[in-house]
């Protein structure tokens, strides 16, 4: 549906809409991205949408396919190179954050983990997005610029896997104990602490991440089998 005149976007607005939309799985992997369909729902012409598309693309948000752009499909070893990479750098944020937080840092920690722990059985996409919102607020105490917009750019390749890894059992209980003590070491500035806590935090991550991984994979085997 078209935009009204009062209300038209420009290239950055309909970046940062589609950005959050498929950020939040409002598009699903494989969903086209085409410039004539997005000029009519946004009420523009092609060349802010063609601004936008490019953007995302950088972003590897999109990807060019042989009909044009569309969400990248899961890619599992590039999942696991993700996950590699995130451990590394979640140990250094927070050691870092431990030594340099100050103190609207540790009560911003503090108050994501008390509505994190108030959730009462949230969805997949919830507990997605709220993770992800408190590993910021991680990142942010480490005041490192440059460590936090690695880690932000690393954190865009994983919005495609199909199902969160804090859906498994108890994993999402679990990962909110493992957040309560990253929080009470960056409170004490115990920076040894706080890498060990965070490593173990991503490697458990990562083995469930292969888990869900090998099970999709024995999924598609058995349909390609089937008659």
């Amino acid at each position: 549906m078209a935009q009204p005149a009062s209300s038209r976007m420009d290239g950055e607005s309909i970046f940062l809409t589609l950005r959050t939309e498929i950020l939040s799985g409002v598009h699903q992997p494989g969903t086209p991205m085409r410039e004539v369909t997005l000029a009519e729902r946004f009420g523009v012409s092609r060349t802010p949408v063609r601004e936008a598309l490019s953007r995302l693309q950088q972003e590897r948000l999109l990807e060019r396919v042989a009909r044009g752009l569309h969400v990248p499909k899961v890619d599992p070893q590039q999942v696991i190179q993700v996950y590699d990479m995130r451990i590394l750098l979640e140990e250094e944020a927070a050691g870092q954050a431990a030594r340099a937080r100050q103190f609207t840092d540790q009560m911003r920690l503090e108050a994501l983990l008390e509505r994190d722990r108030g959730l009462s059985s949230p969805d997949d996409q919830t507990r997605i997005n709220t993770n992800l919102e408190f590993h910021a607020a991680v990142w942010a105490c480490a005041h490192n610029p440059v460590l936090q917009d690695l880690l932000e750019r690393l954190s865009t390749h994983l919005i495609h896997a199909p199902r969160s890894t804090l859906s498994i059992g108890q994993r999402w209980e679990d990962a909110l104990e493992e957040h309560a003590g990253l929080v009470a070491a960056i409170d004490r500035q115990d920076a040894e602490a706080a890498r060990q806590i965070a490593r173990a935090h991503m490697e458990t991550a990562r083995t469930l991440r292969l888990q869900l991984l090998r099970e999709g994979a024995l999924q598609e085997q058995r349909r390609s089998y089937q008659p």
